[in-house]
């Protein structure tokens, strides 16, 4: 977006940065990127030093932030950075088209930064905005947009998360007694917070459709406009941050854990996509002369989604608890299968004409937007430069199904990662390996604790 420009709803051009900051309605800017996680992390810049030094240039961080795990431990394993190469820093060029306001923080804007090597200005292949950009470019090099839209479920707590971390997280009060999923009457009750949460995305240039009860106790889902991947990438990633936020500043809590409770049900990240094919601008995945309107590159788009649904799968399943979500009918899907409308397979096929999409039940909650888009991305763009054809749909109930299922555990899926030539393709052997590394430490420091499951078993009784 060029500084002469006008802003849309919740988005901010340089000049107008410039206006504010020196009226005073702006006093920081939070320069940011996604880590490995997909968490948003930077420096709050101050209004001024950001538009005399920051807006045409770049701040500096330590690379190991693309190195470390939830706990901000440096992990062993890596290339791109370790202690043998002393930690140096990458530089984090803002991203201007990013710009926006953060309706719920006093006086304070918010960028996000394509992070490049302090040196050569080259981009980091491993930061996840990298790796997404890279497999959007593989789709327009093929001729193709991909759009994505992300349906993301949380459950809202209660409590502070000061009060359940100060419980060793054992005592949970969930903000409804029983299950909302569509309830007016108790989405009323939670409204005073999930209100002020939509406003304020929409208010930040995060456009949201709706809001609803989902089917657990106390969970919801917040569906954001459908985008271009890496806006709706970016939209992902300011929503997630935003919600704990603006929880927190409620005196209330919220989890986007894929399962935080056996006795509940899972949180999802649906993500909807289709193509938009360059040189007509048309819906790529939509043939009016088709009998069934789905048009070839649709078909092979989805036969690449079923072929590297395992091979990927700690893509869209990153943690040791990713995999607790998938449960026979537990609306998580554990067929490598698609139907038409059936939400009991991993792939459903939904729209009608140029809105004819497909949606990934596969993804939880819990998800890096960026490596799961990617994911998403690189998996049906296999499918069409090897032009496979799906299957029939499945017509009954995938969990009972004779088909081919998801990995169920963290070492399954890293197994299928490391043995992926469509992952090392896609991605490339230094991507690959990263991603692959953060994988292995994952499970390396699940084994390295004790849980309270094997201290209630084991203790006293062997």
């Amino acid at each position: 977006m060029s500084a002469s420009k006008a802003s849309s709803r919740g988005r901010l051009t340089p000049d107008e940065l410039r206006a504010q900051v020196a009226a005073g309605a702006i006093d920081t800017v939070l320069v940011t990127f996604p880590d490995m996680q997909g968490r948003l992390v930077g420096k709050r810049v101050t209004g001024t030093y950001f538009v005399d030094h920051v807006l045409s240039s770049s701040i500096e961080v330590c690379n190991y932030l693309l190195a470390v795990d939830v706990d901000m431990n440096p992990l062993p394993g890596y290339r791109f950075a370790n202690w043998d190469q002393g930690y140096g820093d990458v530089s984090c060029i803002p991203d201007l088209s990013t710009l926006r306001p953060v309706p719920w923080i006093e006086r304070t804007a918010i960028v996000l930064c394509d992070v490049v090597d302090e040196h050569g200005r080259q981009p980091v292949a491993v930061s996840p905005r990298q790796v997404l950009r890279d497999q959007v470019a593989r789709a327009e090099a093929l001729g193709f947009r991909p759009h994505i839209g992300a349906e993301l479920e949380f459950f809202l707590f209660r409590d502070t998360f000061e009060e359940l971390a100060g419980n060793g997280y054992r005592e949970f009060h969930p903000h409804s007694d029983w299950i909302e999923d569509y309830h007016i009457l108790q989405t009323s009750r939670e409204e005073y917070l999930i209100r002020r949460i939509r406003n304020g995305m929409d208010d930040a240039g995060i456009p949201v459709e709706f809001s609803k009860g989902e089917a657990g106790r106390g969970q919801h889902e917040i569906n954001l406009v459908y985008a271009e991947a890496l806006e709706m990438a970016d939209r992902h990633a300011i929503y997630k941050n935003g919600v704990k936020e603006i929880a927190a500043d409620e005196g209330r809590s919220v989890t986007f854990m894929a399962k935080y409770s056996m006795d509940e049900v899972g949180s999802s990240c649906h993500l909807h996509v289709s193509l938009t094919d360059l040189a007509t601008g048309e819906a790529a995945f939509h043939d009016p002369n088709a009998a069934d309107g789905q048009s070839t590159v649709f078909r092979h788009f989805l036969g690449g989604l079923l072929a590297s649904a395992r091979e990927l799968s700690w893509c869209f399943a990153p943690f040791v608890n990713s995999y607790k979500r998938y449960q026979p009918d537990s609306w998580a899907p554990t067929a490598v299968a698609y139907g038409l409308d059936n939400r009991t397979c991993g792939f459903r096929l939904v729209g009608r004409g140029p809105a004819f999409r497909v949606e990934s039940r596969i993804p939880g909650a819990d998800v890096n937007p960026y490596i799961a888009y990617a994911a998403l991305i690189a998996a049906g763009l296999h499918g069409i430069e090897h032009g496979i054809e799906p299957p029939p749909p499945l017509v009954g109930n995938g969990y009972t199904a004779d088909v081919e299922h998801l990995p169920s555990t963290l070492p399954e899926a890293i197994q299928l990662f490391d043995d992926s030539t469509i992952a090392r393709e896609a991605f490339g052997d230094d991507v690959h390996h990263h991603l692959l590394n953060t994988a292995r430490q994952e499970w390396l420091a699940f084994n390295r604790a004790v849980t309270d499951w094997e201290l209630r078993r084991n203790f006293e009784r062997i």
